[in-house]
């Protein structure tokens, strides 16, 4: 079993700093047990993070949807996993509007970073939580999971446009707040028509991102850790699109290395 304590050594030797700001994707099954379980881990990083933000995504995409668009953010499950899903109800962070891509957030300035979410009409807008990772020189933590499930590629897609990305028609909306004020909106999912999910070739960028600084290793618990650098992540992804006349996440592919260096 891995103690809290423990867990802090190894957020430690990742290279993170308790000033940091710090977002994890996660799989508890590849941490293996933990003292107290998924809210130990999260315990770890809250205490760790003593003057950062801690940030758990609680996405909803697969249960709030055009059948079924309603999300109360003290309800709601997510659709991610366990950790998410013990993170977006307890009380000593706040989590996000947004009616499928919320976040959890622990720390400094908590509200101050969500505050209207509740207002996004796509995943992972230029305006959103995403896109502002950036701004506050996130680490993000692929704990035991890959770059497909590194939602922040999301939102490098929208920042550039890229085409087939979103769906064409939105769906309505309602947000059900922590006060139980009730919240219209639109939104719409992530939609291509080349494949059934493009985040699952998000790992194509692999071997640009280790040979560019973008990642580096370590572990959680018994979990391989990937560090992405969010500002990097974004640099090197916007360099190989300007360069690539075409799709680069669609199918497997090698993508040369003409197109991330300099």
């Amino acid at each position: 079993m891995f103690t809290k304590e423990h867990l802090k050594k190894q957020i430690q030797a990742l290279g993170i700093t308790p000033t940091d700001n710090v977002l994890i994707h996660s799989s508890m099954k590849a941490i293996g047990e933990t003292e107290n379980g998924a809210d130990g881990l999260i315990d770890a990083f809250c205490e760790y993070l003593t003057d950062g933000l801690f940030i758990v995504p609680t996405h909803t995409w697969n249960n709030v949807t055009r059948t079924q668009p309603i999300f109360d953010v003290n309800k709601t499950v997510p659709c991610i996993g366990i950790i998410p899903t013990v993170a977006a109800f307890r009380k000593d962070g706040i989590r996000s509007l947004h009616p499928t891509h919320s976040i959890w957030v622990h720390g400094k300035n908590a509200a101050d970073f969500i505050r209207g979410e509740e207002k996004q009409t796509t995943p992972a807008s230029p305006t959103s939580c995403w896109a502002r990772l950036v701004d506050i020189k996130t680490k993000i933590l692929l704990i035991g999971v890959g770059n497909d499930k590194n939602t922040f590629i999301h939102s490098v897609d929208e920042l550039i446009d890229l085409p087939d990305r979103l769906a064409e028609i939105p769906f309505d909306t309602t947000i059900i707040d922590y006060d139980g004020n009730t919240i219209h909106g639109s939104m719409v999912n992530h939609a291509c028509s080349h494949c059934e999910t493009v985040s699952a070739y998000y790992t194509n960028f692999d071997k640009a991102f280790n040979e560019m600084g973008v990642q580096h290793f370590g572990m959680i618990g018994n979990a391989e850790t990937r560090v992405v650098d969010a500002a990097l992540c974004r640099e090197i992804v916007y360099r190989i699109y300007s360069r690539i006349g075409g799709d680069v996440t669609i199918q497997t592919m090698d993508i040369p290395e003409e197109a991330y260096r300099h």
